[in-house]
């Protein structure tokens, strides 16, 4: 019998240790998704595929963390090239000082609506809104100002925040309940896979890498479809690949009434 040889790795990341128990997790999370949201992501993929046939924009929102897996399909190398980034200044990332400004803003009432008033944002386009919690004022309101405006809207969330929080729009309602088409991350309310003897709260959030992944599974579904109806899809590729740069180029002159990012 041959022995496989121990790597110092497999010890630092056995399922007892946490970082092994956090990619176990992770990995659960995913396939709970891939299981019980599929249909919703293939909806999704249909809705993005539609807008982009019939000549409209897309676009992504999240506030804080949540802004993580807005941008990450935003001028991405294998990603399509019409999905912007629609930023509300102070709440993408946490890049503002201090820091809990950010999540004060999301508890402004009206200031969703401000923004989409100078957005390029217009009937026939798609949003993305991605809230964990889905029960701050920002998101959605960002989500009923969109529909109003004959945008259709998809939601990433975390459902079951609707009925383990309490909601802080004035509408007392949730995302969930202002969107088109939601799409459910499974997260559990606190956002933390672990929990340890010694350690005083529990820790490792999995809501950007299972959120990130339902974001990338909803475009790639949408490229899927585009595909099938004959439409070839409007994509990058990596600036650091021979041809690249020459090929985003291309990409961005001919669709560039409907690509913010690059203005």
């Amino acid at each position: 019998m041959i022995e496989t040889p121990h790597r110092e790795g497999d010890a630092l990341m056995s399922e007892s240790k946490p970082a092994g128990q956090f990619f176990d997790a992770a990995i659960g999370l995913l396939r709970q998704v891939r299981d019980e949201e599929g249909e919703h992501i293939a909806a999704a993929g249909t809705l993005i595929a539609d807008t982009v046939a019939a000549g409209g924009r897309l676009f992504t929102f999240g506030a804080g963390h949540s802004s993580l897996p807005a941008q990450d399909v935003v001028y991405r190398a294998g990603g399509l090239a019409l999905m912007n980034l629609l930023p509300v200044p102070g709440a993408v990332g946490v890049d503002v000082v201090p820091a809990t400004l950010g999540s004060a803003l999301e508890r402004v009432d009206g200031l969703a609506t401000t923004v989409l008033d100078s957005s390029p944002l217009q009937a026939g386009d798609l949003l993305i809104v991605i809230s964990l919690s889905g029960r701050n004022a920002l998101p959605v309101e960002m989500a009923m100002s969109a529909r109003e405006r004959g945008v259709k809207v998809i939601g990433v969330t975390s459902v079951g925040y609707a009925t383990g929080t309490t909601s802080r729009n004035p509408s007392g309602g949730f995302l969930k309940d202002h969107c088109d088409l939601v799409v459910d991350n499974k997260i559990a309310v606190g956002d933390a896979e672990l929990t340890a003897a010694g350690v005083g709260a529990p820790f490792a959030p999995a809501s950007t890498v299972v959120t990130s992944a339902i974001m990338q599974s909803m475009v790639a579904a949408g490229i899927g479809e585009l595909a099938e109806r004959g439409i070839e899809p409007p994509m990058l590729r990596s600036g650091n690949v021979d041809g690249g740069h020459e090929w985003n180029r291309k990409v961005m002159t001919e669709y560039g009434d409907r690509i913010f990012y690059r203005r």
